[in-house]
């Protein structure tokens, strides 16, 4: 896979990140921490004010490439550590990340969308963690972010979907537009914020971050702990070889 993603430095100080891996921008191991790198390289830079990620395709992302863990299982330590370090940097970037999504949020999408400051949405986008139905954990920290604790269970234990109005009824995310009116609202957003005190800016960052409840890399972290332990159990090989195969799993 080529960089799965391009960025641009826009003239106000908004850098705009945005994923394009076809066709459901699902990442690989290398593609997520290339993609750490660069979110984490933004924050650094002087003029750099705000991070808008958002994504080209029929959704914003659908998580870690399964394709490349069924060939090779021991990437799932390459994969995890990939994750961890992308939604560290957005979550801890010293700049505020605006994340703008449409279609499916799946996986590490939520991942993205849980560490960032601010979410927008297009009215067709839906959130969910698949997590259980392939062999996996994790995500369900940054779902907890976003969701209270017995939505976040129901939807990781279910697998079921939440859309954009009903997060939006949830206090999930901060706004819901039409698909077109997304990259503008998002990128309207990021320049009102850039348009203000870059030192006051970055204060008000690291102060929100730390009076948050927890720490969330660490939460993020222990969740990822079971990983190893979901893919060894028996039922797991079933889970990842049904949705491969496009079939139903059987227990």
């Amino acid at each position: 896979m080529s960089t799965p993603f391009s960025s641009t430095v826009h003239a106000d100080g908004v850098a705009e990140v945005v994923l394009d891996a076809p066709p459901v921008n699902a990442l690989n191991s290398a593609g997520w921490y290339a993609l750490a790198a660069e979110i984490e390289a933004l924050g650094r830079r002087a003029e750099v004010r705000v991070i808008v990620i958002r994504a080209q395709g029929r959704g914003f992302c659908a998580g870690v490439d399964i394709k490349e863990l069924a060939a090779d299982q021991s990437l799932i330590v390459h994969v995890n550590a990939g994750n961890y370090a992308t939604f560290k940097a957005i979550h801890l970037n010293p700049v505020p990340v605006i994340v703008a999504v449409h279609g499916f949020v799946l996986g590490g999408g939520i991942g993205m969308c849980g560490a960032a400051d601010i979410v927008i949405a297009a009215d067709n986008a839906s959130f969910g963690l698949p997590e259980v139905d392939r062999g996996a954990m994790g995500g369900a920290a940054h779902l907890q972010r976003m969701f209270g604790v017995q939505k976040t269970r129901y939807l990781f234990f279910t697998g079921e979907m939440i859309g954009a109005p009903e997060a939006l009824r949830l206090g999930a995310i901060e706004r819901v537009v039409a698909p077109e009116q997304l990259r503008e609202t998002a990128m309207g957003i990021a320049a009102k914020i850039a348009a203000k005190s870059p030192a006051m800016i970055r204060i008000a960052k690291e102060a929100l971050t730390g009076i948050e409840d927890g720490n969330l890399e660490a939460k993020y972290r222990w969740e990822q702990g079971f990983t190893l332990q979901a893919y060894m159990s028996p039922d797991s090989a079933e889970t990842r070889a049904a949705f491969v195969q496009k079939r139903d799993a059987k227990f």
